[in-house]
């Protein structure tokens, strides 16, 4: 029941990749902008669902997501529904008050250490799917990008991305003590295969869609699409990995790596049509990490 409750998380997040969804999102809170007051309902009654499958459930807890979930839903309703061509401050806000709390491990207190790597996962869906629905149908943001591929360069960006940073990245974290040196993978193909699938879907798509769809492209928005955007937006990204081992915690290293894959990542999304191309070049650089590092 746990991993059908991931899966249909997933296909929920997988669903805004159809133009379709996207507009009958926006032409309901056009319509009727009220309904966005139903989403911090729907998400907390799934994450006490979820809850109670691990034998984790709480009011106390639920109330929190609750609280968590109507904070960037009050700031996108207080600037009203409707098309964005210019990303406010209270956009800023959203995207915060959706990434940090999970970032500090808000409210893990309240649940049992056998439930935490579940329903973080949980909680990191919810954020997700509510970030699409506030910025791909309430507010209607463009360039997410949140889309399928739509040219040739979609596919072979992400391959070119590879070439030129896993050398770097690399080189890099064996100097730094990260990594250690390269070795043949331990595990068989099979085990291999799998994992590309878990890797996009678990972590490279969700942190593509936070990093690069959200936060890059709200910068982008409003400084363009320059070298110092990117740079801004890779050194965001290299810093959200201070607080993750295994190394000694402010870990600086994974700083200095995630930044440099962060800028990678980051050109790709500016050049390519879709999120889907740098999700592809961040499971690539994490699927060779785990194998062969």
């Amino acid at each position: 029941m746990r991993t059908l409750t991931l899966i249909s998380m997933l296909a929920a997040v997988l669903s805004f990749f159809l133009s379709a969804v996207q507009m009958r999102l926006r032409t309901m809170f056009a319509r009727r902008p009220r309904l966005i007051w139903g989403a911090p309902v729907v998400l907390t009654a799934f994450f006490g669902g979820a809850a109670a499958l691990a034998q984790a459930w709480s009011m106390t807890l639920c109330l929190v997501v609750l609280a968590y979930t109507i904070a960037p839903v009050a700031c996108a309703a207080w600037q009203g529904a409707g098309a964005v061509k210019r990303p406010s401050v209270l956009d800023s806000a959203i995207i915060l008050l959706l990434w940090l709390p999970l970032e500090f491990g808000a409210g893990g207190a309240l649940v049992p250490v056998a439930a935490r790597g579940y329903l973080h996962s949980v909680g990191y869906g919810i954020a997700i799917l509510l970030g699409l629905v506030l910025f791909s149908g309430y507010r209607a943001f463009p360039d997410l990008k949140f889309n399928a591929p739509r040219k040739a360069a979609d596919w072979w960006l992400p391959a070119a991305g590879f070439a030129v940073s896993a050398p770097v990245l690399m080189a890099v974290g064996v100097a730094l003590g990260f990594i250690p040196g390269p070795h043949l993978p331990a595990k068989n193909a099979g085990a291999m295969a799998a994992a590309v699938a878990v890797i996009f879907a678990g972590t490279a798509l969700p942190e593509e869609i936070l990093f690069r769809s959200l936060i890059q492209n709200l910068l982008m928005l409003r400084f363009g699409a320059g070298v110092r955007t990117l740079l801004l937006a890779s050194f965001i990204f290299g810093c959200a990995h201070l607080d993750n081992g295994p190394q000694a915690l402010p870990n600086w290293r994974y700083m200095i790596l995630a930044t440099l894959a962060g800028i990678a990542y980051g050109w790709v999304f500016q050049r390519a049509s879709t999120v889907f191309s740098s999700a592809a070049l961040h499971m690539l650089v994490d699927w060779t990490k785990h194998f062969f590092f």
